[in-house]
């Protein structure tokens, strides 16, 4: 993609609103707590201090609009901790010659290198960046910043403490996250109907396993359906896959694949009103006249599948009536709220600290996208207060405020959120202004113009970022228009500061960039690799049944495949807005040859997920070589990803030995319907690497009796 088209799309973007807005209870809930704190703030201790306040309110308020599962309140709290914190630094640095610039060099780096521990950490620390600037304008004593500190804390607190006694939709997200496992898999079988080796989205997967880690608090309070759930939806996923194929399901063609496409739509069917019920809570209301849960019956046409495909149908059959059960007997009260069980357990933020930090030292690397974007943000940051400083404009702090709400980890957001940054700023500065200079309110009306447009920003966070800085610039114009100045010359200023800002940013970026793009076989080794560790836990499975390698081995290694496929397309969907065309790592991978690649380990991923649906019960008979073939699987895929790092040749010949070698052991025993499946899926494996194989090939193959050419 050419720059022009790039910064073309990546504007329209950033300027796209959707009219969704966030829910308006959650919305005039954060608005009231930070009432609570601006209005007493003022009455007792003047304008001044009410800014700091409104700011710690406010911003702790958005904390508990982020995408995150742990409990609003905490959230709350520790965003209030973190302006506090900053806020004090900042107030005493102020008041230090040549100190400021150096914290403030400093804090954007810590806020760049918080990306590595989740997004929420990242976007909460640039807003603590963002209110150190704004709230620090004169020096202070001591003592006055501990105070100013305090009430930022005080603001969180406050949100945090209206969030627990006014609790609005309290596990909305984790009910979403589950209802949209079996929304995904209902429109997957339905995909499988038609294509019967597509591929199933793993984003929800993800998301619901993040949603169902609880800290002990949530476990004692989640609602019964809650429970269980996600593990079913876990086991129908293969279950599809393996019903469709036709490799080792039902026929192709013919009466056996028109029964398939039958249970695959009554499934889809099932999966649906399993996800309604999930969503809203609501009794769960089956469809009728689906053969969706008596798929197992007599005379229901079952005798059409064989193999495979009936083994299939029937686990199928069982997975989707436990999941209707479940929630039937909890409709009805009769499973009551549980505790903490043998879920997944969520570490309080306390505990969470040391891996954070260790998070964050991995990342502490050159090569790292995130130390980058932390060097960068730390750049531009102090840059553009410098500048502002320089040119000596009242309220510089415009500029380096702009710099660090527009800095994100890739060039698409980046750019988007610039310029949505300055159009929402220049409108929403110039009509707060205009309101401003035309009414001259109050400081008490001021006080109540800022509230009112907190409210409106936490009800943009989901129509468009250019609105949502718009609202967010008018709420800091009301908030600012407490303290002396001049209205029309400061929106002249906040104008220039916020363009100047974002001019820096963005240049920043075009200069230093880190592209998506560069990083596209780095993800591809890293799914390769993971999807070699997969398939040696699953065929593992097959050779010692009895062992409980579903759980202990088979299960973390999907998840690890899962994670890196996700990772992968994110970046290539990032990678589709850049203005490269190139491998900068692997020049000799061109991007044909990486789609072909990719082609190759999403059939290889698929395979394992079929063998692992007909992973035999712990009762079954080991199968002989399975274990060791799986050890050479894994072992041959970790070279074949370090060689495309490398943009060297990948070699599976001797895996292809052990294989042939494998299959003539498994043709030699008695005829059985789970070694044919085996022996299936082990083809499908080996087609896929050999595919694999072919697309990376660096170099031409020699013909018959030619000398292999050097790589000197």
């Amino acid at each position: 993609m050419s720059w022009f088209k790039a910064l073309r799309e990546t504007a329209k973007a950033g300027l796209t609103v959707d009219f969704s807005l966030t829910n308006p209870r959650r919305s005039l809930r954060a608005a009231v707590a930070a009432a609570l704190v601006i209005f007493p703030t003022m009455a007792i201790y003047g304008p001044s201090h009410a800014a700091s306040a409104a700011m710690g309110a406010f911003i702790a308020g958005v904390a508990t609009f982020q995408r995150s599962f742990r409990p609003r309140a905490s959230l709350a709290l520790v965003a209030g901790a973190g302006l506090g914190a900053s806020t004090f630094l900042g107030y005493v640095a102020v008041g230090i010659t040549g100190a400021f610039p150096v914290l403030l060099a400093l804090w954007a780096f810590g806020a760049g290198m918080a990306w590595a521990v989740s997004p929420t950490a990242g976007v909460v620390a640039a807003n603590t960046l963002s209110v150190m600037m704004v709230v620090v304008q004169l020096p202070v004593s001591v003592s006055a910043a501990l105070g100013h500190a305090v009430l930022c804390s005080v603001g969180g607190g406050v949100q945090a403490l209206v969030v627990t006694l006014w609790p609005i939709d309290s596990w909305r997200a984790q009910r979403d996250a589950l209802a949209d496992i079996y929304a995904g898999l209902g429109d997957y079988a339905r995909s499988l109907r038609h294509d019967p080796v597509a591929h199933v989205d793993p984003e929800p997967f993800i998301v619901a396993r993040q949603a169902a880690r609880l800290t002990a608090r949530q476990a004692r309070r989640r609602p019964p359906e809650l429970r269980g759930l996600r593990t079913i939806a876990e086991r129908v996923r293969p279950t599809l896959a393996a019903l469709a194929d036709p490799r080792v399901g039902a026929a192709e063609e013919g009466p056996e694949r028109d029964r398939a496409r039958e249970v695959l739509a009554a499934a889809a069917d099932v999966l649906d009103a399993l996800a309604r019920a999930i969503r809203t809570g609501d009794p769960v209301q089956l469809p009728r006249d689906t053969p969706g849960l008596a798929l197992a019956r007599p005379g229901t046409g079952e005798d059409l599948l064989r193999g495979g495909a009936r083994r299939s149908a029937r686990q199928l059959s069982g997975l989707l009536g436990r999941a209707a059960d479940r929630l039937d007997r909890q409709d009805r009260g009769a499973v009551p709220t549980a505790g903490r069980g043998a879920g997944l357990h969520r570490p309080p933020l306390v505990k969470v600290a040391p891996a954070a930090l260790a998070t964050v030292g991995r990342q502490l690397h050159k090569h790292s996208a995130i130390f980058q974007h932390a060097v960068r943000m730390s750049g531009v940051v102090t840059s553009a207060y410098l500048a502002a400083q320089l040119l000596g404009i009242e309220h510089g702090y415009w500029a380096p405020m702009a710099s660090a709400m527009v800095m994100r980890p890739d060039f698409a957001q980046t750019f988007s959120r610039g310029v949505a940054r300055v159009a929402g700023t220049v409108a929403g500065v110039l009509v707060s202004t205009a309101i401003v200079q035309v009414f001259q309110p109050g400081d008490w009306v001021l006080a109540a113009l800022a509230v009112f447009s907190m409210g409106l920003s936490y009800m943009m966070l989901s129509t468009g970022y250019a609105l949502l800085t718009a609202a967010i610039s008018s709420y800091v114009v009301f908030l600012l228009g407490l303290q002396p100045g001049e209205p029309v010359r400061l929106a002249f200023d906040r104008v220039a500061m916020t363009l100047l800002g974002g001019a820096v940013a963005l240049g920043a970026y075009a200069l230093f960039p880190t592209w998506q793009t560069a990083r596209l076989p780095e993800r591809l080794a890293e799914w390769l690799a993971a999807a070699g560790r997969y398939a040696a836990a699953v065929f593992t499975g097959y050779g010692d049944p009895a062992g409980g390698h579903a759980e202990k081995d088979v299960r973390p290694a999907l998840l690890d495949v899962r994670e890196t496929r996700s990772e992968m397309l994110a970046a290539l969907d990032r990678a589709e807005l850049e203005p490269v065309h190139h491998f900068a790592k692997v020049p000799e991978l061109s991007r044909k040859q990486f789609d072909r690649a990719r082609s190759a380990v999403g059939m290889l991923d698929r395979s394992i997920v079929l063998l692992e649906a007909h992973l035999p019960a712990a009762d079954a008979p080991p199968l002989p070589g399975a274990g060791a073939f799986g050890e050479e699987l894994r072992d041959a895929t970790a070279i074949a990803a370090a060689a495309i790092l490398l943009g060297q040749d990948v070699d599976f010949s001797e895996l292809r030995e052990a294989h042939r070698t494998w299959d003539y052991l498994l043709a030699s025993l008695p005829r059985d319907e789970g070694i044919d499946v085996t022996r299936a899926g082990a083809r499908l494996v080996m087609q896929a690497l050999t595919e694999l194989e072919k697309s990376v090939r660096t170099r031409p193959q020699p013909v018959r009796g030619e000398p292999v050419p050097s790589r000197a």
